[in-house]
């Protein structure tokens, strides 16, 4: 048994109509798919535009901050420890007159 061209022909088109019933899902998961990746490039081109801001906010605001601070901490922490060594010169001068006065104190009422 010989196929003619008109056998032929009509096998083709009856794979062709085949075909392409089996590559439509494949066709329609693809698109599904590519619909699904444009929404993620859309939601990832946010998310840049968050990190982006934050990274400038990092850098212009916080880390400005974060060095007025640390300036400003130096000059007080000196502060704090003059005061300190004031504060512990003038306790003990303070201790000097308690004891000071507690004996005159006792000298007056001896005399009196």
């Amino acid at each position: 048994m010989t196929l003619t061209k008109e056998d032929l022909s009509a096998i083709s088109q009856l794979l062709d109509v085949k075909l392409k019933a089996e590559l439509r899902p494949i066709k329609d998961d693809i698109r599904d798919i590519s619909q699904h990746l444009e929404k993620v490039d859309e939601r990832l081109d946010v998310l840049e535009q968050d990190l982006r801001n934050v990274k400038l906010h990092l850098e212009n605001v916080t880390d400005r901050d974060i060095r007025l601070l640390s300036e400003n901490y130096v000059p007080a922490v000196k502060r704090y420890e003059q005061a300190a060594v004031q504060m512990e010169a003038m306790q003990d001068d303070i201790d000097l007159l308690k004891k000071a006065v507690a004996e005159h104190s006792r000298k007056l009422q001896k005399i009196s």
